[in-house]
């Protein structure tokens, strides 16, 4: 699994977390910890699937007309 995955899976779990304690304490701050749990799991998903892309040699590069 590539650091980045990592990193956005420690900070998933860690949002998730702190947001289950704001919601316990009857803080409505919840929501924003629940907005970047979503955020960085997003973040873990594409990171692994780039990695997984790399590995398989299945790079796509962009050609942009203007």
């Amino acid at each position: 699994m590539p650091r980045l995955a990592l990193y956005t899976l420690a900070v998933c779990v860690l949002a998730v977390a702190a947001a289950v304690v704001s919601f316990v304490q009857g803080s409505w701050l919840g929501i924003v910890w629940v907005l970047l749990a979503g955020l960085s799991s997003n973040m873990s998903w594409y990171y692994v699937r780039r990695a997984r892309a790399e590995r398989r040699g299945e790079t796509r590069t962009e050609t942009r007309t203007v």
